[in-house]
C-alpha cells in the first residue's frame, strides 16, 4: 500500500478511470491521482472510512460483473452522505492487500483508546502533513506559519516564532517528529482546564484521590460509587505509571478524562439500550425514513440500495418501499410519476435482509406504498417470503387476536410489513377474508385528498380503492393501514393493530385543534407522518411538533442534512442508537390530559438550565473560505421541545480565533417539559454583511446531559464527526419541582 498501486475508480459502467493509490508515511492517509502529469491529488484519511466490502457489493460493480471479476473488487464506504468509492485492483492480490489493509487500519482507528487519540491523535499527523509543503519530513518557520492559519490561530508573529523556538531542541531551525508534538502541545494548552484543576489541587500539581473524589461530587454531580469511579478513571486516564501507583492525577490525566467519552456532556450510560423494551410498540418513537431509497431529490435523484443501507446502519427502523409494475413482471421501487431511477423490489428486499439485524436486532417495518397490479403483488409476496424467510412476520407471535402490540422485545429479529389489508386480521386468522380490501389512501392518495377538502366542488371525489392481492395482504399483521376519519372515529372502530399516515400539515391541523386526543390517540395505535409532495428537494419538516404529540413514526428524507436530521439523529442517539426511544409516562396513558400546549397537564417539574459556554478547541475553517481566512465564531445554544420551551440564546462572536476562542458567558433557560426536550449547540462563523457559515453542532437529548464541566464533540453538517473540534462547557440542572411560572 505504501509503495503504490495503479487501479480503475469507477463511477458507472461507462466511466472506469486508472488512478494511482498510495497510503502515506504517516499509515492514515491515502491519497490518489490521475496519471497524466500536472493533476491534482486527491486524498481521504482512513479516519473517514466506515467500512470496506469486497467483491461486487455495490450497484455499480454489480453492473460490471461479467466484465470484472468479484475478487478483482471492492468498495470503500465512508462515514456520513460522502459517496462511496468503488476500485477494481489489477489482481486479486492486490485487492486482498488493500482490503485487508484498509480493515486493519481502520480497526486500528476505532480501537484507539483516549489516551492514544490525546498523545498520538490522527489530526497530529494530519496537521504535520498539511504544513509540510516540501513534503521533507521537517516543518520550517515559513511553514509553521502557514499551519498557524490553517489551524484558525491569528497568532502574532513573534508569539508564534518564541513556541517553534522552544520545540526546536535539535536547534536545527525545523521541527521532526517528537518536536512537532512538543510545538502541538504548547499550541494547545488549556489555561481554562488548568485553572479548574488547580482549584481542587491543594499542591497546584496533581489531584490525590480525596480531592479528585471532591471534584466529581462537587462539579459532575456523580454520586454513586464515587470513590470507585475515581480510581477507575485515573486507571484508565493517567498517563503516569508513578501516578497511576499513587492513585493521583496529573494534569495531563485530568485533561485526558475530560475530552474522553467519561467526560463528554452525553451520559455514557446511555449509549447501551436501557429502557424499558418490553412495552407495546406503539410506546416508542421509532426511527423512520422517508422515500429510504432515494439518494437526492423527488424528482431526477437516484434510487439505490445505498439508501436503504445507509438507513439500516444508523439505527433506522421504519424503511419506505415505493412499489410499482415493472418489466419481465418484476416490481419496481422508485418515485412515481418522476424521473428518479428505478431499482428491482427484489434488490430491494435482498438488501434489506442482508442488513436489517448487522447494527441491531429489534423490528424493521416496512411501510409498503403499493402501486402495483395484483398480478405484481403476488410476485412481491413470493420475493418476500422466499428472501426473508423465518424474518418476515406473517401471523400474530401467539396466533392470537391481539388486544394490544407486542414489544420491540418480543419482535426481535423479525420484519413486519405496513401496508393494506383485505378484511380484519381476525378474519384471516379464521382462515375467512373478506371480499373488499380497506386501506388509508396511499401518501399521493392523501395529499389529493387534502387538496379536495379546500375545494367544496370536489369533496365528493374519491380515489377507486386499489385491487389487493390475497398473498400479499396476508402479510399484513400488526401494520394494517387504514383511513382516518377522527379521533373518536378511530377510539370506536379501530383496533391496536390498525393504523393512520398523515402529510405533515395534516398532522399540524391535528395538533392545533385536538392535541390532547392526538397524544390519546397515540398511546395505544401507531401514527405514520410523512413529508409534504410539494418537498421536491427532498427538504424535511420539524419532527419535534410531532413527537410533541407522541407520533410514533415521524419519517424524514434521511438524505438531507440539516437542523431536521441533527434533532432526529440527537433524539435517537440515546438508549444505545437502536431505533426506538420509549416515550415519556405521561405519553403512554390512554387517559392522559397532556396537551403540548398545556405543559401543566404533566404535573409541575420544571427544570433551570444554566449553561456557561466556556471555550472552543480547533474550531474548522468554513469550507471554500478565503485564503488566510480565520473564523469569528459565536456559540448558539437551542431548546427544541414544546413550544413553550422552544427557545434560543447565544454568546458573543470572537474575532479571529477558531483556534481557542473563549467565551466564558452564561446562557440560562426553564424548561417545563424536560423528557421532550432536545439541547442543540450550533457553532457558526459570524459575518456582519451576510448570513453566518455554520461550522459545527451538537444535538442530545436533555434527559441525556451530565451536569458539570464537559466536552462536546463537534459534528459536521452530514452528521459526522470533525476531530478535534469541541466545545468546553459547564452545565447546572437544578429541578424547580412546583416552583413554576
Amino acid at each position: 500500500m505504501q509503495q503504490g498501486t495503479m487501479m480503475r475508480k469507477v463511477k458507472s459502467k461507462n466511466w472506469k478511470k486508472q488512478r494511482y493509490f498510495k497510503l502515506q508515511d504517516d499509515c492514515m492517509t491515502i491519497w490518489y491521482k490521475s496519471k497524466k502529469p500536472g493533476n491534482a491529488k486527491s486524498a481521504f484519511s482512513v479516519s473517514d472510512v466506515e467500512t470496506v466490502r469486497d467483491g461486487h457489493q455495490s450497484e455499480v460493480l454489480q453492473s460490471l460483473a461479467e466484465e470484472f471479476p468479484p475478487e478483482h473488487c471492492f468498495t470503500i464506504v465512508f462515514h456520513g452522505r460522502r459517496g462511496n468509492l468503488d476500485l477494481i485492483a489489477g489482481s486479486a492480490e492486490e485487492a486482498q492487500c488493500w482490503i485487508q489493509g484498509l480493515r486493519r487500519l481502520v480497526e486500528v482507528v476505532t480501537n484507539m483508546d483516549q489516551k492514544e487519540k490525546i498523545d498520538h491523535c490522527t489530526w497530529i499527523c494530519d496537521w504535520f502533513q498539511k504544513a509540510d509543503k516540501d513534503k521533507d519530513g521537517r516543518m520550517n518557520f515559513k511553514e509553521v506559519q502557514h499551519l498557524l492559519r490553517m489551524m484558525n490561530v491569528d497568532m502574532n508573529e513573534e508569539h508564534a516564532f518564541r513556541l517553534f523556538q522552544m520545540a526546536d531542541k535539535s536547534e536545527t531551525g525545523t521541527l521532526e517528529g517528537e518536536e512537532f508534538v512538543l510545538f502541538y502541545k504548547a499550541l494547545t494548552q488549556r489555561d481554562e482546564v488548568l485553572k479548574i484543576f488547580q482549584e481542587y489541587s491543594k499542591d497546584a500539581k496533581k489531584l490525590t484521590l480525596l480531592e479528585f473524589v471532591d471534584f466529581l461530587e462537587q462539579e459532575q454531580m456523580e454520586s454513586k460509587g464515587i470513590e470507585e469511579l475515581a480510581m477507575e478513571m485515573i486507571e484508565r486516564y493517567e498517563p503516569s505509571e508513578t501516578a497511576k501507583a499513587r492513585h493521583v492525577l496529573s494534569i495531563d490525566g485530568f485533561l485526558m478524562y475530560l475530552c474522553s467519552p467519561d467526560g463528554s456532556i452525553f451520559n455514557p450510560e446511555h449509549r447501551k439500550v436501557f429502557q424499558d423494551m418490553s412495552q407495546s410498540l406503539c410506546h416508542y418513537f421509532i426511527s423512520s425514513s422517508h422515500n429510504t431509497y432515494l439518494m437526492e431529490d423527488q424528482l431526477r435523484g437516484q434510487s439505490s440500495v445505498e439508501g436503504y443501507i445507509r438507513a439500516l446502519k444508523r439505527g433506522c427502523r421504519c424503511l419506505e418501499v415505493d412499489c410499482w409494475d415493472g418489466p419481465n413482471g418484476e416490481p419496481i421501487v422508485y418515485h412515481g410519476h418522476t424521473f428518479t431511477s428505478k431499482i428491482p423490489f427484489r434488490e430491494v428486499v435482498s438488501t434489506v435482509e442482508k442488513y436489517a439485524f448487522q447494527v441491531f436486532d429489534y423490528p424493521i417495518i416496512l411501510s409498503i406504498e403499493n402501486h402495483c397490479s395484483i398480478e405484481q403483488q403476488d410476485v412481491m409476496a413470493q420475493q418476500l417470503k422466499s428472501i426473508l424467510g423465518e424474518q418476515l412476520l406473517i401471523t400474530t407471535i401467539d396466533g392470537r387476536v391481539p388486544v394490544q402490540l407486542p414489544s420491540p422485545e418480543e419482535l426481535r429479529g423479525k420484519i413486519i410489513l405496513k401496508g393494506k389489508k383485505i378484511g380484519c386480521l381476525e378474519d384471516s386468522l379464521d382462515g375467512q377474508p373478506d371480499e373488499d380490501p380497506e386501506g388509508e389512501d396511499s401518501e399521493e392518495e392523501e395529499e389529493a385528498m387534502e387538496d379536495m377538502l379546500r375545494n367544496e366542488a370536489k369533496r365528493k371525489e374519491k380515489k377507486s380503492k386499489q385491487s389487493l392481492s390475497e398473498e400479499l395482504s396476508d402479510c399484513i399483521i400488526y401494520c394494517k393501514s387504514v383511513p382516518f376519519s377522527s379521533f373518536q372515529h378511530s377510539r370506536i372502530h379501530f383496533k391496536p393493530y390498525e393504523m393512520s399516515s398523515f402529510t405533515e400539515s395534516k398532522a399540524r391541523k391535528l395538533i392545533r385543534e385536538a392535541g390532547n386526543d392526538f397524544v390519546r390517540h397515540n398511546a395505544w395505535q401507531l401514527t405514520r407522518i410523512y413529508p409534504s409532495g410539494i418537498r421536491a428537494d427532498s427538504s424535511n419538516y420539524n419532527p419535534q411538533d410531532m413527537w410533541n404529540v407522541g407520533c410514533q413514526m415521524v419519517a424524514l428524507n434521511f438524505q438531507t442534512a440539516g437542523t431536521e436530521m441533527d434533532l432526529y439523529d440527537g433524539l435517537f442517539s440515546q438508549n444505545g442508537h437502536c431505533g426506538y426511544v420509549l416515550k415519556p409516562w405521561f405519553m403512554r396513558d390512554t387517559e392522559t390530559t397532556f396537551s403540548p400546549e398545556n405543559p401543566q397537564s404533566r404535573g409541575n417539574s420544571a427544570l433551570s438550565l444554566a449553561i456557561q459556554v466556556i471555550s472552543g478547541q480547533q474550531l474548522p475553517k468554513v469550507p471554500n473560505s478565503k485564503e488566510g481566512s480565520i473564523v469569528d465564531p459565536l456559540v448558539r445554544v437551542e431548546i427544541h421541545g414544546i413550544p413553550a420551551d422552544s427557545a434560543k440564546r447565544e454568546t458573543k462572536y470572537i474575532d479571529n480565533n477558531g483556534f481557542n476562542p473563549q467565551w466564558g458567558e452564561t446562557l440560562h433557560f426553564q424548561v417545563r417539559v424536560p423528557e421532550l426536550a432536545l439541547l442543540r449547540f450550533v457553532v457558526e462563523d459570524y459575518d456582519k454583511a451576510s448570513r453566518n457559515d455554520f461550522v459545527g453542532q451538537y444535538t442530545i437529548p436533555l434527559t441525556s446531559v451530565k451536569a458539570g464541566y464537559r466536552h462536546i464533540h463537534l459534528l459536521s453538517k452530514d452528521g459526522t464527526g470533525i476531530p478535534p473540534a469541541s466545545l468546553f462547557v459547564h452545565i447546572q440542572m437544578v429541578d424547580l419541582s412546583t416552583e413554576i411560572d
